[in-house]
């Protein structure tokens, strides 16, 4: 009997170990326990109760299954290497959902991969050439391939049909979607996951019991009757930027004496910096911050606000300064489609877009014209509008500094110390953002000599974290830790922040109170005096509300919430969590997030759900 016989005739047991070593690499990156009992528990039973059907029932194309079961569930660990590579949680249904995206952003997609992934590949094509190969025709004519339809396969098939379950039922009620999968073995989790969306139908609350005062209550803040600088910008313009990548540790850094971001530190000196402020975005990352920051709404749940929320009638800060006399206009080199961000535009009410039609591809780095262009061609349009009869609310979005930050090398303005490698995603990232804080001095410059500046509320925050914590390697880790002088954990990852310049209201200043994206809303209808009193809204005004509870939806398991102190991060359940301290990331046992807090977050993230499924259509 050949070697390719035998290994036909036993194809139960070989298939068996090769889904067992590939499980065991990917629970090794995502759970760092990849050998262990637990592995062989959860994972060998659901691909054992499969193998199992196809030896019951198949017959003459038996290994053409065993390759197709092989490949699906190949093809599955590695987009949960990847996705937990730059997300930090497992892949699922909706997020496979979005994989035509990949065209888009496949450089960045690629630059996350450990060339080791590609391994996990590699019996497939070496099994699929023997198998094709003329030369061993007689070995595949030789080997049993008919049905075994005995009552062993069947004990089995009941046996690991069984432990499934049991690995799977006690651990549904778990908030943490990485603590679920660990538990109930990555596989069962994901039919789990599928099953689960199948059967959810999660409770409503009605549209008229979501009202401000109840969200207030949740969030521990109240309403001021007369609120300061209610009305103190009224008439002036508002221009809004969002920082690509941007997160607030660039602010003052220095490496190797060299200053990362230049302008931003002096524009730091004459401003207001809040700098304990929290990226709230969901999967759709740059469009989910748009989407929150113009309607004070939580991005929905392992979701893209562009692929589920953008066919109502949103309440929007567009609309909101519309209807008190403004012109808007929103601003992005990418093109309009990507993002859905067509149907975003329209159903948060801007008079007029300006996409990649408008700006080109000239100068391209990322996936458009550069910040340079951005802001040269930007500038002149809002100097126009600026001589209309009313003022205007535009909002301005950066994107060269995205990830994976490789700008061209004519951009570079910065050399580094040696120990900055090239390749290294660090470095990248450094240079990137040095290059955008150039074209956003020159763009600062240029609303100053215009007038702008004097007669603009303008406000810049980052959209989302930069470097992604579950991306870098142990030398980069240790890069951070060395510029930072602590370790870079979550707390650092989802810290962005928020510069706020208002004629005549902020003062050059540094702000310690807790605020999120949600919180940029209800700021500016304060400061133009724009009520609120028939807006839902989930974020707080942040020149008069001290209190903040911020619950994080994405990129941390559910559950997770920011407060003024802690991030906390549930385990099975609120019990078994972490608190890490907002001011330097550490894990502490004293204090922390109440469970209190910890109920409040996720109402008001299902109040947030509620209220717009139950919104009319745009």
């Amino acid at each position: 009997m050949s070697l390719i016989t035998r290994f036909l005739n036993r194809r139960f047991y070989y298939f068996v170990i090769i889904l067992l070593i590939k499980s065991i690499v990917a629970r090794d990156v995502v759970f760092g326990n990849g050998f262990s009992w637990l592995t062989i528990m959860t994972e060998i039973p659901f691909f054992v109760a499969v193998f199992c059907l196809i030896e019951f029932f198949a017959g003459k194309r038996k290994m053409l299954y065993y390759m197709i079961v092989n490949l699906l569930f190949t093809a599955l660990y590695f987009a949960i290497l990847m996705y937990y590579k730059y997300y930090g949680i497992i892949v699922n249904t909706d997020a496979l959902s979005q994989a035509n995206k990949m065209a888009e952003v496949g450089e960045s997609t690629y630059s996350l991969m450990d060339p080791y992934y590609l391994l996990i590949f590699l019996d497939i094509i070496v099994i699929s050439v023997v198998l094709i190969l003329p030369r061993f025709r007689k070995a595949r004519q030789d080997a049993q391939l008919r049905p075994v339809r005995s009552k062993a396969w069947m004990a089995v098939f009941a046996l690991s049909v069984v432990v499934c379950l049991v690995n799977v039922w006690p651990n549904r009620a778990s908030m943490n979607e990485n603590k679920q999968a660990e538990e109930m073995g990555l596989l069962d989790y994901e039919v789990y996951n599928i099953i689960d969306k199948m059967m959810e139908k999660e409770p409503i609350t009605p549209i008229n019991q979501i009202t401000q005062a109840k969200i207030d209550e949740l969030k521990g803040i109240t309403e001021q009757a007369s609120p300061k600088y209610f009305g103190a910008a009224k008439g002036k313009n508002v221009i809004i930027l969002q920082m690509e990548s941007y997160q607030d540790f660039l602010i003052g850094l220095k490496v190797g004496g060299v200053e990362i971001t230049p302008n931003m530190n002096k524009l730091v000196q004459e401003a207001t910096h809040y700098k304990n402020f929290y990226t709230m975005v969901g999967q759709g990352t740059t469009s989910d911050a748009e989407y929150v920051v113009n309607t004070s709404l939580y991005v929905p749940k392992h979701k893209a606000a562009t692929d589920v929320n953008v066919d109502k009638a949103l309440p929007s800060l567009p609309k909101l300064m519309k209807e008190n006399g403004y012109y808007t206009a929103t601003f992005h080199t990418n093109a309009v489609e990507f993002w859905n961000r067509t149907e975003l535009y329209s159903a948060l009410g801007w008079d007029k877009y300006y996409d990649q039609a408008f700006y080109g591809d000239e100068d391209h780095v990322a996936f458009g014209a550069s910040d340079e262009v951005l802001y040269s061609k930007t500038l002149p349009e809002l100097a126009k509008l600026d001589q209309a009869d009313k003022p205007f609310y535009a909002q301005v979005i950066s994107m060269s500094a995205h990830h994976p930050y490789n700008i061209p090398t004519s951009k570079y303005r910065i050399e580094l110390p040696a120990e900055f490698k090239d390749d290294s995603l660090v470095t990248r990232y450094l240079k990137a953002q040095n290059y955008a804080d150039y074209a956003l001095g020159q763009f600062i410059d240029g609303l100053k000599s215009s007038g702008l500046w004097d007669d603009s509320i303008v406000l810049m925050y980052g959209d989302h974290q930069g470097l992604p914590l579950y991306s870098l390697d142990d030398n980069e880790k240790a890069l951070m830790k060395e510029m930072l002088g602590t370790d870079y954990g979550h707390t650092e990852m989802f810290n962005i922040p928020l510069i706020m310049h208002v004629p005549g209201v902020t003062q050059p200043s540094v702000v310690d109170k807790v605020g999120g994206q949600i919180d940029i809303l209800p700021t500016v209808a304060n400061l133009v005096g724009a009520s609120l009193s028939n807006q839902i809204h989930f974020g707080e005004d942040l020149l008069n509300q001290s209190s903040e509870l911020i619950p994080m939806r994405h990129f941390l398991p559910s559950g997770s919430v920011i407060d003024n102190e802690n991030l906390f991060v549930p385990g099975i359940e609120y019990k078994d969590g972490t608190n890490h301290k907002v001011v330097d990331g550490t894990e502490t046992t004293e204090g922390g997030v109440t469970e209190d807090e910890y109920n409040r977050a996720l109402e008001l993230l299902h109040l947030s759900d509620s209220y717009v499924q139950q919104l009319p259509h745009k």
